[in-house]
């Protein structure tokens, strides 16, 4: 019986499909031969203890126009898939947080999510690196200005940002003798009522932040390092950074090697981190991307690895009675 992928994901129409990882994704699923649906965070539901979607038949095509194709969306019980791809980008909002005990009730219908709801819900993608401080740069984490005043003091130029976001928005370069210091820790912390995260500055972004993709807890052997463009420190992609293939370092796989068995333990089975020189600055564990870009660069097929890491947690957890993804 053919595998049924679902996929929870941003509205579809409006990925850039050059560089959309989900959509790799969903290619290497149809490749394989499984039947693809698509839903967004509205159609979900809980019924009676069970998780519903409103899902629609999905066909897509890698092609810069008419990507995809859906049919009649209809509501069915999420656990009808046997894999369900949880690719919504952040905000870590509460709404992703309802979307993730959803998920769960998916899972414990059989369903495999990935990555896991409860590695999502635990691992907040600023805060996940300090699970391992061996690899970060100086961090605080707090509400209280003063307190991330003194930071910045201590360490001088230091990058500011709140804990929700993704592609760089509300990031600040700052120091502690900036006269626009306490302006952007009252657009971050508000009257000390919510979380920012200070860091030290670390001037190697100059030749990137690089992206390091994780399968299974294995790193891939290429980063796309993100170098900043113009005066603009972020090399985020999203916020105009310019994407480059560089081979990984010693360090980096020192990195790897160090986060890469805990993800795994928690079902995180493809992440991308952020490192910066030597520091692990980001774990992103709800839609890491880049993988097309690393694919175009040097001629890999990232997503066929995910897909087989997939296969074989499937087929690790068919000994506990869940099913299997194997057409």
């Amino acid at each position: 019986m053919p595998t049924t992928t679902a996929v929870l994901m941003d509205p579809i129409g409006t990925i850039k499909p050059k560089k959309d990882t989900t959509l790799a994704l969903l290619l290497e699923a149809q490749r394989r031969g499984h039947a693809l649906l698509y839903m967004e965070q509205r159609d979900l539901a809980v019924r009676d203890g069970r998780a519903w979607g409103r899902m629609a038949p999905l066909k897509v095509k890698d092609h810069p126009h008419g990507w995809f194709e859906l049919g009649q969306a209809h509501w069915q019980p999420m656990a009808e898939a046997d894999l369900i791809l949880a690719r919504k980008d952040p905000p870590f909002d509460a709404q992703f947080l309802y979307d993730t005990q959803v998920l769960d009730l998916a899972a414990r219908e059989g369903a495999l999510v990935v990555n896991a709801p409860q590695g999502l819900r635990d691992f907040n993608e600023k805060l996940a690196a300090q699970w391992f401080p061996q690899c970060c740069a100086p961090t605080l984490v707090a509400r209280e200005r003063s307190e991330l005043r003194r930071f910045a003091r201590e360490h001088g130029q230091v990058v500011l940002k709140p804990l929700d976001g993704m592609g760089g928005r509300g990031i600040f370069r700052s120091a502690g003798d900036d006269p626009n210091h306490n302006a952007i820790l009252e657009t971050l912390v508000g009257d000390d009522q919510r979380f920012a995260m200070a860091q030290k500055f670390i001037p190697q972004i100059s030749a990137g932040d690089k992206r390091i993709l994780l399968v299974d807890g294995e790193p891939v052997p290429y980063a796309l390092a993100r170098i900043p463009q113009g005066g603009d420190f972020r090399g985020n992609l999203a916020a105009g950074g310019r994407g480059e293939g560089v081979p990984l370092s010693e360090r980096d796989r020192w990195i790897a090697a160090q986060v890469g068995p805990e993800l795994t333990r928690r079902g995180m089975l493809f992440v991308g981190l952020d490192v910066i020189g030597d520091f692990l600055t980001e774990v992103n564990v709800t839609s890491p991307t880049c993988l097309r870009e690393l694919d175009a660069i040097y001629g890999l097929n990232i997503a066929g690895k995910v897909f087989d890491a997939i296969e074989a947690c499937a087929t690790r957890n068919s000994g506990l009675g869940t099913r299997t993804l194997r057409a």
